[in-house]
């Protein structure tokens, strides 16, 4: 799924030095995301991915500078279009049901929109906990991420 492949793209470059397009397709075959060297070098230039130096002479691939909300806000409210099942909440704590092996990236476009009233999340393979910030109604919060994900 290419929302999914391209969130982890996202993470792993934010988390690590990723000097090659074949570096970074070795790193997502070992989480059993195959890939060609043709389909990374497209969503390296969808995701606008930009070379910058490391500090020892070499380059490696990061996100654009400023703020990633920004950027990637469309692909963030796709992949929760995508990969969101259901949604509900218990006082500040909203739990969102997730395609099996995507929570993980929903975490991240939740964390990386920065929407109001979030303190952060917490995934697993099919769910994600959204923690609401104290005195937010945490309906409202919900309400937001029921529309994003088209539920």
């Amino acid at each position: 799924m290419k929302a999914k492949r391209q969130m982890r793209i996202i993470e792993l470059v934010s988390h690590n030095i990723i000097t090659s397009q074949d570096e970074l397709c070795e790193l997502l075959a070992k989480e059993g995301i195959k890939v060609t060297q043709a389909t990374i070098s497209r969503d390296i230039k969808e995701l606008n991915l930009v070379r910058v130096p490391t500090g020892d002479g070499r380059y490696k691939y990061a996100l654009m500078p400023g703020d990633p909300s920004l950027v990637y806000r469309e692909r963030f409210h796709r992949l929760f279009a995508d990969c969101c099942v259901d949604m509900d909440r218990s006082q500040n704590i909203i739990l969102v049901k997730t395609i099996s092996g995507t929570a993980s990236a929903v975490g991240e476009a939740i964390d990386g929109l920065k929407l109001n009233g979030i303190l952060g999340t917490v995934a697993g393979d099919n769910a994600v906990l959204v923690v609401v910030k104290e005195g937010v109604p945490a309906s409202e919060v919900l309400e937001t991420l029921r529309k994003m994900a088209g539920l």
